[in-house]
């Protein structure tokens, strides 16, 4: 029986924020702090041999520090919010029963809302969006926009483009509930404690170029080459990650290295900026300053003097 959230002896940690702002290390720095474990929420790191362009933490960066949910997908697979959701919570659980805390890592927004938050995801059902998706192509995105103003306003007021607006007509007709109340509310499913890390934006910028030439200083096209033979291009996740979407074309001809780092360094650039946006829009967020000489003592204290 899984332990009710009084029982459970300390809130979950979770370090936030843009990459390259040093995430990885304060989780291993909290951890040997705290008798603590890493539980990654990084989609793309859950790939085995995707390292150097998801700038996975390192065995000996780990420090004997246990690292959860890193390594366990093949390039071919397709991540899921809802499989890392039950994953997560398994593992957090796991982490809880030997008396450990269990520390969060990741920058990817959605994943760490699934871990942390109460948030349903809706089933699938394949026949049923392949009629929707039929109809669109046959009759236009209108007629299905109406219906979903009809059941689901709120949703038909958001989405705009025509996968969102099939999906959510998808999930009123599998579960008769609009889409929009699956939307989830701010509101932890168990006790938990956010840091955000506060970076200054133009030192992230050059940070994450400098990151991006030192990936391929390391590899990364190499990696890239190796992955694309164990079947990259066909993932949906993985083949859209950053780094290895402009490297796929350096092997196909289509770019330069030289091309594909900047293009790397502008994307790399952008997805900082919406990761901010993400995060600054969570209130229960604690910041601190991510180069701060005494930011694992402030990280540490935010934990302890968490309301449990």
């Amino acid at each position: 029986m899984s332990p009710t959230h009084q029982e459970l002896p300390q809130p979950v940690i979770a370090v936030v924020g843009p990459t390259g702002s040093g995430k990885s290390d304060l989780g291993v720095n909290l951890a040997l702090a705290l008798n603590g474990e890493v539980i990654n929420a990084d989609a793309l790191q859950f790939y085995r041999g995707m390292d150097i362009g998801t700038a996975k933490i390192t065995v000996d960066e780990r420090r004997d520090v246990p690292h959860h949910l890193l390594d366990i997908m093949d390039v071919t697979q397709e991540a899921s919010v809802a499989d890392f959701q039950d994953q997560c919570r398994a593992a957090i659980a796991d982490i809880h029963s030997r008396g450990k805390r269990a520390i969060l890592v990741g920058g990817s927004g959605l994943y760490v809302r699934a871990a942390l938050d109460v948030l349903e995801f809706p089933g699938t059902d394949p026949e049923l969006r392949k009629r929707l998706e039929e109809e669109s192509q046959r009759r236009g995105l209108a007629p299905l926009r109406a219906r979903l103003e009809e059941v689901d306003p709120i949703s038909a007021a958001r989405l705009g483009d025509a996968r969102r607006v099939i999906r959510a007509l998808e999930v009123h007709g599998l579960t008769g509930r609009p889409f929009s109340s699956f939307m989830p509310q701010r509101q932890y499913f168990q006790p938990a404690v956010q840091i955000g890390l506060e970076v200054d934006r133009e030192e992230l910028r050059q940070r994450l170029a400098l990151r991006v030439h030192r990936m391929v200083e390391e590899g990364l096209e190499e990696e890239v080459e190796r992955l694309d033979a164990l079947g990259l291009r066909s993932g949906k996740t993985a083949s859209r990650a950053l780094g290895y979407v402009q490297f796929l074309k350096v092997l196909d001809g289509e770019m330069t290295v030289e091309a594909a780092a900047e293009d790397t360094i502008v994307a790399t650039r952008q997805f900082a900026r919406r990761q901010l946006t993400w995060f600054r829009a969570d209130p229960r967020i604690t910041w601190l300053d991510w180069q701060d000489p005494e930011l694992l003592v402030k990280a540490v204290d935010a934990v302890l003097t968490a309301p449990g």
